[in-house]
């Protein structure tokens, strides 16, 4: 999967390459810094008092940062797909593995402190099935259909909803089908040079 990047975010990041390797490095401990403890003016005020830059340039550069490591990691996606992602931002080879570095050290630690975040969306907590089938009826005595009810359980804080979903198994083998002939789609390379142009 590919991360698609504003325009915004372009322009905030795009004052990477203007900057030092090590600069970098450091925006980027700042800015994993900040995901754990939350932001700091002072900080940025320092940083652009040494680098000679206005401090929203600064602040705009680190918090591209954060969202690039928090939406990397949230998607889980692996370094060639990351690489792919910021391809678009047309950084130099180097760059672009100091960005893969920090990716690969931290994200991990980054999916922990974005899952003890409160979520506003109702997250999975279980799921009951049932398969009745209906053998006969008053006009046909001889018949089988097949009827597939699921019992979703979800959670979002301490609440707790359900939903119940019915279904045959000809349209769930179709919707499975279809789900993963869409994912499959999504890893191909077509798949991945449409995503680099989506503005």
């Amino acid at each position: 999967m590919l991360l698609v990047l504003s325009e915004d975010h372009k322009e905030h990041l795009a004052f990477l390459p203007k900057v030092d390797p090590a600069v970098v490095r450091e925006f980027g401990r700042i800015a994993l810094e900040f995901i754990r403890r939350g932001a700091s003016p002072k900080i940025y005020e320092g940083a652009a008092r040494k680098l000679g830059v206005p401090v929203e340039m600064v602040q705009h550069g680190v918090e591209g940062l954060m969202f690039l490591m928090t939406e990397s990691s949230k998607h889980m996606i692996s370094e060639v797909d990351f690489l792919d992602s910021v391809l678009v931002l047309g950084f130099g080879e180097e760059l672009n593995q100091i960005l893969l570095q920090l990716y690969l050290q931290h994200h991990s630690q980054i999916r922990s402190i974005l899952s003890q975040l409160p979520s506003n969306l109702p997250a999975y907590h279980s799921l009951e099935w049932r398969l009745d089938v209906q053998l006969a009826s008053r006009s046909v005595r001889e018949q089988v259909i097949p009827m597939l009810t699921m019992h979703l359980l979800l959670t979002k804080g301490s609440d707790s909803s359900s939903k119940i979903l019915q279904t045959d198994p000809s349209t769930l083998l179709h919707l499975i089908s279809t789900l993963e002939a869409a994912l499959a789609a999504m890893k191909t390379s077509h798949a991945r040079r449409i995503l680099r142009n989506i503005k």
